[in-house]
């Protein structure tokens, strides 16, 4: 082996060395640009020792160099500073949304039922319990006055979907226009007052 060869594969380790190593120390590029050159003259002091090892250690190179990244940049997201600089990606909207009064409040919705007080497509208002929220209709339009169940809760939303089954919801709201006429204790119109 010639002093040149034997030269050109330390500077090339060492390049490989310092791209591994700028993965894992924050050097601001330094260590990157160090890697860089010492790739560049290990290719240049094999050419030095003739052409065909000038050759073979840029066939090498253009070999490791890839492999050497891919297995860097696989184990940079498990060491110290990876899992710094890298985030997690939640796994639920739990993780990220704040656990505010109003969106447990929200959360507490969840199977109860309404009354639509807007038409729904997909997004309007229902009445729950004598208050107002809005809502997402899930799957189809709902009608006003239609009956509605509350599925899930989608950041500051309720979702909703029409409910089939008998219930007095019109008569407990606290909606005096959502109320049938006749409720509200009006005087018959057909007689003048007097």
């Amino acid at each position: 082996m010639t002093d040149a060869l034997l030269w050109s594969i330390l500077l090339l380790a060492a390049g490989l060395g310092l791209i591994a190593l700028e993965l894992f120390v924050p050097s601001g590029g330094v260590l990157g640009i160090l890697a860089a050159l010492a790739i560049i003259a290990s290719i240049a002091v094999a050419f030095n020792g003739g052409w065909v090892t000038g050759v073979v250690m840029v066939v090498a190179t253009m070999l490791i160099l890839p492999v050497a990244l891919a297995a860097a940049i696989h184990y940079w997201p498990r060491t110290p500073i990876g899992r710094m600089i890298l985030l997690e990606t939640p796994q639920s909207e739990e993780e990220v949304l704040p656990d505010t009064p109003e969106h447990q409040r929200l959360k507490d919705l969840i199977g109860r039922r309404g009354v639509a007080k807007t038409k729904m497509l997909p997004s309007g208002a229902v009445v729950i319990d004598g208050r107002v929220y809005d809502a997402i209709g899930e799957g189809m339009a709902v009608d006003p006055g239609q009956a509605v169940r509350v599925t899930a809760v989608r950041t500051n939303r309720i979702v909703v979907v029409p409910d089939d089954s008998p219930c007095e919801l019109l008569a407990d709201s606290a909606d005096v226009l959502a109320q049938p006429a006749r409720n509200l204790g009006l005087e018959s119109l057909d007689q003048p007052p007097g």
